[in-house]
């Protein structure tokens, strides 16, 4: 049993320990445990095998760690197979409906006996959640948006998710004698936020190397079915209800088959057309004049026998990057190695896991030449939102960290909450004593668009703000985007000099690709941070590098690819300082 398959039992149990109605702080203690777990580059299993200590991992007390052993050797969970005996299993994804949460899910489920989601839509479609105390028309409403929304998600794994089991699977692969080459191709590949099924396509060295690969693969520990097998292609499903192909090609077509089977459809629509009017052919095995082999080895070489740059995978979205390779060639997008400074966190300060040197320590480890400290405002004092008082402490604490650690800039700043009715959630004596203001919305996610978007309005309007932070306010399948008036939030922010943020955590990724895109047209500048909660967190970035690929945003269009100087430029923009 693997870390994430671990991380994902006890992940499991909390989610029926909560529904259950269990102390709250047992619940939190196993989502601390699968926090650990989920960071960890050793195998836990290695870890027990070897009988080391668990217990002095973070988080993995005497009853976790007796909790991983039992996992490791047996592959099950006593714990969770007895909850499983009280409650449907069900309900855990019930309860990840937006606007349900466990309590509800564990009242629809006492009330009307609904156990699925599928039990839910049915009772919200006929009328009857409206019948149970503590919910009503317009809870109804909201739960079959909810479900929607979980609908469009609900099938896909989310990238980060599928990184966890797809790199160690990569890895055995890769490891087989006389594996030549072993890449992802689809959706995953195209870094999009969520992924479905999963292409593998593999150069095996030799003959037995193809079928040493398929056995490898079928063999893999975390397959929970094969699905097929045959001589060049096998597909499973892993213990995640992931599906993977693999498919053994000639090193010949390899080029071809990465381009065909990295898509997207529209993309390679597109391109098919192309090689017609040019009287070629094109398909996963190759590029062909008659019978003709034209090009296919790599995938540069099709491109090029189209008379095309190599256009990078995250662009491949039929959004016209065909014509923009015509005009001169994509651009070079920007790298997670491009970023100087990394511009929203948390400390223990509010609701992180580190402190603030801590944080410092680990950007100054990643090259950074300086970073945000934003802990939230006092707006949100159920996670330690800091009032006045405590920003003031907060400020002497970083005055030493500071005096302590020259070799990075720490900015003094904070996510401030956009209240509903615009305002901010701190005093103006306060905003101007921070050196980046950043804001961003964590309440009344359903305001009418028309309130929403002066909401917003207002608050980029204020002359302190520096970045409008994950904007749309969504978790990828758990709450759908914020309705408001995107375009009029965007013109604004230019109008004001407000940078938006491409929020890295891969629950949000907030802007999606499509706002970020939008944002660069009109020249609207944006930030690449992690909100990381945690050290581990900070690792977030390259999802974030991901989103702003696939809006073609370049190292120029980032302001933290800036140096400092450079950055700091910027923030003095409304000084007359430029930008």
């Amino acid at each position: 049993m693997d870390n994430p398959s671990i991380a994902r039992a006890l992940a499991e149990v909390a989610d029926l320990l909560e529904i259950e109605g269990a102390n709250p702080f047992r619940v939190r203690a196993y989502r601390n445990a699968v926090r650990t777990i989920e960071t960890q580059t050793v195998s836990l299993a290695d870890q027990v095998a070897a009988k080391r200590e668990l217990t002095a991992l973070p988080g993995i007390g005497k009853e976790m760690a007796r909790h991983v052993v039992e996992l490791v050797e047996t592959g099950e969970l006593s714990l969770r197979e007895e909850l499983l005996a009280r409650l449907p299993r069900g309900l855990v994804e019930v309860m990840r409906l937006p606007g349900v949460g466990a309590r509800r899910a564990k009242k629809l489920w006492d009330e009307l006996g609904t156990a699925t989601v599928d039990e839910v839509e049915a009772a919200a479609q006929a009328g009857r959640v409206r019948g149970v105390a503590g919910f009503g028309a317009t809870s109804e409403r909201k739960i079959l948006a909810g479900i929607a929304e979980w609908r469009q998600h609900g099938e896909r794994l989310r990238l980060d998710l599928a990184d966890r089991h797809l790199e160690p699977l990569l890895a055995t692969l890769r490891a087989v004698p006389g594996a030549a080459r072993v890449e992802v191709a689809g959706s995953y590949r195209r870094r999009r936020e969520t992924v479905g099924d999963v292409d593998l396509l593999a150069i095996p060295g030799s003959p037995a190397a193809a079928g040493a690969l398929l056995d490898a693969f079928v063999a893999y520990p975390q397959v929970a079915e094969v699905l097929g097998r045959g001589d060049t292609k096998a597909s499973v499903r892993l213990g995640s209800g992931l599906q993977v192909d693999l498919r053994v090609v000639g090193p010949e077509s390899y080029g071809a088959a990465l381009q065909y089977f990295t898509g997207s459809k529209e993309h390679n629509v597109r391109l098919r057309q192309r090689a017609i009017e040019r009287g070629l052919k094109l398909s996963e095995y190759g590029l062909f004049r008659g019978e003709e082999r034209v090009a296919g080895a790599e995938e540069a070489e099709v491109y090029a026998a189209l008379g095309l740059p190599w256009i990078p995978p995250e662009l491949r979205e039929d959004r016209g990057e065909l014509a923009a390779a015509e005009r001169g060639g994509p651009p070079r997008l920007v790298e997670v190695g491009d970023l100087r400074g990394d511009l929203q966190m948390h400390s223990t300060w509010s609701d992180g896991k580190a402190s603030i040197e801590d944080m410092l320590v680990a950007c100054a480890a990643r090259g950074y030449e300086y970073f945000a400290l934003t802990d939230h405002s006092k707006a949100l004092p159920m996670i330690g939102g800091l009032d006045a008082v405590r920003l003031r402490a907060q400020w002497e604490e970083i005055a030493e960290v500071r005096a302590r650690h020259p070799e990075i800039r720490l900015l003094r700043s904070m996510e401030v909450d956009i209240l509903a009715d615009g305002r901010l959630d701190l005093e103006d004596e306060l905003l101007a004593g921070l050196d980046l203001v950043v804001v961003s919305i964590h309440s009344r996610f359903d305001l009418p668009a028309a309130e929403q978007t002066e909401r917003i309005l207002r608050a980029v309007a204020h002359p302190e703000v520096d970045v409008l932070a994950h904007p749309m306010g969504r978790r990828i399948g758990q709450r759908k985007p914020m309705d408001f008036d995107v375009e009029a939030v965007l013109a604004a922010c230019r109008e004001h000099g407000v940078a938006v943020e491409a929020n890295a955590s891969p629950q949000r990724l907030d802007l999606p690709d499509v706002h970020l895109a939008r944002a660069r047209e009109l020249g609207v500048p944006v930030v690449i941070s992690t909100d990381a909660h945690s050290v581990a967190g900070l690792d977030a970035m390259r999802y974030g590098v991901d989103q702003a690929r696939r809006a073609g945003l370049t190292a120029g269009e980032v302001l933290n690819a800036r140096g400092w100087e450079g950055f700091e430029r910027w923030l003095r923009r409304r000084e007359g300082g430029g930008g």
